[in-house]
């Protein structure tokens, strides 16, 4: 058999034990190749890299000091949690004492404590407090009887019935009453001011009856009687109703039946037109003067049995004074009207509300001039009345211009002593019953 001189054993062995050796050496030459390409594919695959290594590092290092490695802050409780409404307060409170008595031998324990004893620590009056939040507000929800006191009664029917407002829509009619060319009589003069401000409690009761879940949603009336639960619904209305029948009746037979249906007429429009409107129109602000302007008119009609142009006067200019003084007022609670659901000219339409402001501040100045001209007052009522019926047109023109809070609040403030002031200018210059006849008789 013949070898290879080139192999290992054709120089060593020779024979059968040669060819052998001479098989393996070929066959291992032809293999290796491709046998060490593949050792390498393995050890590349195992190779220890970098990224290996600052791995190993990084836990060589959390592990040696545990205060290196990350905590996951916990979120704080909220204070009244579904957990602890459902747990009893009793059972609650144990797990609040143990809590207690087991946290001063922690502390004991170690000269440090550590971050988690701390934060236990910290949670005891938030648990506690929790715990008490939750009652109160399970105990809210529950039916609780209302009481009363009669002491407090007064007060409650008082802010129930708009006290304020009331006084003001019966001084509005007792000007009403003095300026009309009547003799003034007592008797009437008391009962219709007893009358109006009946029908004017009614009216407000009812209002604020309507308009308990929109009050509750306003900064501004969130603290009336039947918001807060001084009152029932059912003692509210029968306070209105004892209101409304005898104040009626007063109007009606006390005084003539004209002052009577228009005192029927302003309940039924302040309830049931006004109030509605508030939620779905901007309509509502007119309808609202027209309410403002009826009670002059029930002074005039009181006194003299009839619906003259004098009192249609009167009424006009209730009725302009009552746009500045409403939408300056309105300006500064937009927020609240928004959030209360209602319909209002500052809300939804804020040019028309500065516009409408202006336009009756400057119809107040007509209004004054008309007076003299339908006999209701002296010429003399035009002039004294123009400067503060100026300074009020100016003040409107400047919450016309600027629409800002200031504007606003210093046209209401002006708003209000304006009405009186006017009043009191126009019976200073009433025209006397007869006294061109008076004048003239000496000639």
């Amino acid at each position: 058999m013949a070898a290879c001189p080139h192999t290992l054993s054709s120089r060593l062995l020779t024979g059968w034990v040669g060819g052998c050796v001479w098989y393996l050496e070929r066959r291992t030459v032809h293999q290796s190749p491709h046998t060490f390409m593949h050792i390498l594919r393995n050890v590349n695959k195992q190779w220890i890299t970098f990224q290996h290594f600052n791995f190993l590092k990084r836990m060589y290092v959390t592990q040696l000091n545990r205060s290196l490695s990350q905590q996951v802050k916990p979120k704080p409780e909220p204070v009244a949690s579904p957990f602890l409404e459902n747990t009893s307060s009793g059972q609650a409170r144990e797990e609040v004492d143990e809590m207690r008595s087991l946290s001063p031998p922690s502390l004991l324990s170690s000269q440090r404590p550590n971050t988690k004893e701390l934060m236990e620590l910290a949670s005891v009056p938030i648990v506690e407090g929790a715990v008490d939040v939750g009652k109160e507000a399970k105990e809210e929800k529950q039916w609780k009887e209302m009481k009363i006191q009669v002491d407090d009664l007064p007060g409650i029917l008082a802010r129930l019935s708009k006290i304020k407002l009331t006084a003001l829509v019966v001084s509005t009619t007792s000007a009403g009453f003095a300026l009309a060319p009547a003799p003034f009589d007592w008797p009437c003069f008391l009962l219709t001011s007893l009358g109006t401000g009946l029908a004017s409690c009614a009216a407000n009761s009812i209002n604020q009856f309507f308009e308990v879940p929109f009050d509750s949603n306003m900064n501004r009336t969130k603290n009336r009687p039947l918001v807060r639960g001084q009152i029932s619904p059912l003692l509210a209305v029968s306070f209105a109703t004892c209101c409304a029948v005898p104040g009626v009746a007063l109007l009606t037979w006390g005084v003539n039946p004209l002052t009577g249906a228009l005192g029927i007429f302003n309940i039924f429009l302040y309830t049931c037109c006004y109030t509605p409107l508030k939620r779905i129109s901007i309509a509502n602000t007119w309808v609202g003067a027209v309410v403002g302007a009826i009670p002059p008119v029930m002074g005039w009609t009181a006194a003299t049995g009839s619906l003259d142009a004098g009192a249609l006067l009167l009424g006009g200019i209730l009725y302009s004074w009552q746009f500045p003084h409403f939408n300056a007022l309105s300006w500064g609670l937009r927020e609240d009207y928004s959030r209360g659901g209602y319909c209002m000219m500052s809300v939804t339409h804020p040019s028309l509300c500065r516009r409408v402001a202006l336009r009756h501040c400057l119809a107040l100045i007509a209004l004054s001039t008309a007076a003299p001209i339908l006999d209701v007052t002296t010429w003399a009522f035009p002039v004294i009345s123009l400067p503060i019926n100026l300074y009020i047109s100016y003040l409107g023109l400047r919450f016309y211009v600027d629409a800002d809070r200031k504007s606003s609040r210093r046209l209401f403030f002006c708003s209000l002593w304006h009405l009186p002031l006017l009043l009191l200018l126009l019976l200073t210059c009433k025209r006397r019953p007869g006294g061109d006849l008076q004048g003239a008789a000496p000639s």
